[in-house]
């Protein structure tokens, strides 16, 4: 049974802070939330997981710089008090396409992957989106992942393209 959190914290209504009793005994309660500041070291030993170590000092410039944006949403999936999982999700406003949100990061600990996590996750993402007015959601993974890959497309998302990244130090 799902229910719905009445504020994020903000005092804003928050449609996607969501809690849902699962049957699994070691995830208990799975709450999802916005992220907050006191979850910045949690969030970089994620990142860590997810292939992009960083420090909690690092990880918490990048948060403050984040989140206040408007069109930024960073979540979290909480059990039983520890963050488990999170996702980051931005407005793309592009020429080329309608109006979409992306997933910029999305990591559920290793030790409780499978268990419906990640999929709480993007629900957050997509329901934030929605408030947004994004048409579609967009998000890339490393040819690497075949295991996310399949989640993906578990959850609705379709391969559409394959290209080359490029990076530029500045």
């Amino acid at each position: 049974m799902w229910t719905l959190k009445a504020e994020d914290g903000h005092g804003v209504p928050c449609p996607y802070g969501m809690v849902k009793k699962t049957t699994s005994s070691s995830l208990t309660k799975l709450r999802i939330r916005r992220a907050k500041a006191s979850d910045v070291a949690r969030l970089a030993e994620l990142s860590g997981e997810l292939g992009y170590p960083t420090t909690t000092a690092e990880m918490k410039v990048r948060l403050k710089r984040v989140k206040p944006a408007v069109n930024n949403a960073i979540f979290v999936a909480e059990d039983d008090g520890e963050v488990i999982g999170w996702t980051h999700v931005s407005v793309s406003y592009l020429l080329e396409v309608p109006l979409r949100a992306e997933i910029n990061g999305l990591i559920v600990s290793e030790a409780t992957r499978s268990r419906g996590t990640g999929a709480r996750l993007l629900e957050a993402a997509e329901a934030w989106a929605r408030t947004k007015k994004c048409e579609g959601m967009s998000v890339r993974s490393n040819v690497i992942r075949e295991r996310a890959h399949a989640f993906y497309e578990r959850n609705g998302y379709e391969h559409y393209k394959t290209q080359k990244s490029f990076r530029k130090p500045l």
